[in-house]
């Protein structure tokens, strides 16, 4: 169902059918519908994962291109953020969730599976990577807004923090495996062999989806009839007058820049600056997202014992700094730098989205949440093009290890963006908006 294989910052809520009476011995787990709607974002998130590294791999070693046309991969997939993000926040909250992920999820199947198609045939050029990108990036702006609105119509508000915290594990585990499954398929069968396992994903989600017993409310007849104008400005207007919201949305904006720079042209460094082979880059990638799982397990724990709003200041704040160690990597026990630098990152990161994802989604009103969500992805995620674009140029002007530590030196600053709003005042996120905002 997701199909992000790089580590960003993502930018509410009665329970409705069946998921809202649950048994608590066992968590989660023991309910159908959230087991079907993890197992399906855990398969793709493994095959995205596979794709992070065959992407760029195919580029590099079948189409032989720069540093900068890698880089112009992670900006395609990327783009429709800015493109079509915040009208597919007002269309989500107009349709039913689950069928709009489920076309989601066809049309990327497809999509994934035209490129090793075209390898075998001998037609594949990079135009249709790009084309790729693009494309695959327009179903995830759907199926990723629509996600989160599902997800708590599945899961009762009181289990969201549990929810956020296993579906963000299992997507870091399937990050641990992953790239260097990525990796080794690579140098056994090719890098475009990567790209049919993430399209089979795909189909394991939709069938996961299929399955699924949770009906959402009908949409009301008056929200149909109103402009989609209208409603993008509704969701544009609450994220700008609420200051936890802006503040998180102009962090996670900034913090994505520097993120997706340096991931954008991390492969280049480790295959063409650093000498290592595909199934060791991916090896390698594979152990800093162990981070992920740590950073997932953790956030409940230190949210409860620091309270959300400091554990939120905390792995933000001392996750990023661990940037700067990546640069330092060189041939040999050098490369532990990578993994100890990777490491911190990503779990401050995963950490972060836990805490961030669970407070959207018991803060948002219901009615706006498709809204409000798409409207911090369009700032948190517009930047990411431009920090891809920023990396590619910046690779090909000055060298892959310069741009790194530039790169990773505005990431460690990131952190004090959250010190201009509230949430440095406050031991926990509020549970829902000031009354102004709501009525605003």
């Amino acid at each position: 169902m997701s199909d992000a294989g790089t580590q960003t910052h993502t930018g509410a809520a009665g329970p409705t059918g069946p998921g809202a009476v649950r048994r608590r011995r066992g968590g989660l787990l023991r309910d159908r519908d959230f087991r079907l709607l993890w197992t399906g974002e855990t398969a793709s998130s493994f095959g995205s994962t596979l794709t992070s590294v065959a992407l760029p791999l195919v580029a590099i070693t079948v189409l032989h291109t720069s540093t900068f046309v890698v880089a112009l991969l992670t900006a395609a997939a990327w783009l429709p953020w800015l493109i079509i993000g915040l009208p597919a926040g007002a269309w989500v909250d107009r349709l039913p969730r689950r069928p709009v992920m489920l076309i989601c999820d066809a049309a990327s199947l497809l999509l994934f599976l035209s490129v090793p198609v075209a390898a075998w045939w001998g037609r594949l050029t990079i135009g249709h990577l790009l084309a790729v990108a693009l494309l695959a990036g327009t179903a995830k702006v759907f199926f990723q807004t629509a996600y989160q609105v599902y997800l708590p119509a599945v899961v009762p508000v009181a289990d969201l923090p549990e929810g956020n915290a296993k579906l963000q594990g299992s997507e870091s585990a399937a990050q641990v495996v992953g790239p260097g499954l990525g990796g080794l398929i690579a140098q056994l069968f090719g890098a475009v062999t990567g790209l049919l396992v993430d399209a089979l994903t795909f189909l394991v989600s939709a069938l996961c989806l299929l399955a699924m017993r949770t009906r959402e409310a009908s949409v009301s007849r008056a929200r149909r009839t109103t402009t989609l104008r209208r409603e993008i400005g509704e969701g544009l207007r609450f994220v700008a007058r609420d200051p936890y919201l802006r503040v998180l949305t102009v962090f996670g904006a900034i913090s994505n820049l520097a993120l997706i720079g340096y991931q954008s042209i991390f492969i280049v460094f480790l295959v063409g600056d650093i000498g290592v082979s595909p199934g060791t880059a991916g090896a390698l990638i594979a152990a800093t997202s162990l981070g992920g799982v740590a950073g997932a397990a953790s956030a409940t724990r230190i949210s409860r014992r620091l309270g959300s709003a400091r554990a939120l200041m905390v792995c933000e704040m001392i996750g990023a700094p661990f940037g700067l160690l990546i640069p330092l990597a060189s041939p040999g026990p050098g490369l532990a730098f990578v993994v100890v630098g990777g490491l911190g990152v990503v779990a401050g990161v995963v950490a972060g989205n836990v805490i961030k994802s669970s407070f959207r989604q018991m803060y948002c009103p219901r009615e706006l949440m498709g809204r409000v969500s798409v409207s911090m992805q369009f700032v948190n995620y517009g930047t990411l093009p431009l920090g891809a674009l920023i990396a590619g140029v910046l690779g090909e002007a000055i060298g892959v290890r310069p741009s790194m530590w530039i790169i990773t030196g505005a990431l460690a600053l990131t952190g004090l963006v959250l010190l201009a709003g509230p949430i440095r005042r406050n031991r926990d996120l509020p549970s829902a908006p000031p009354s102004a905002v709501r009525a605003g």
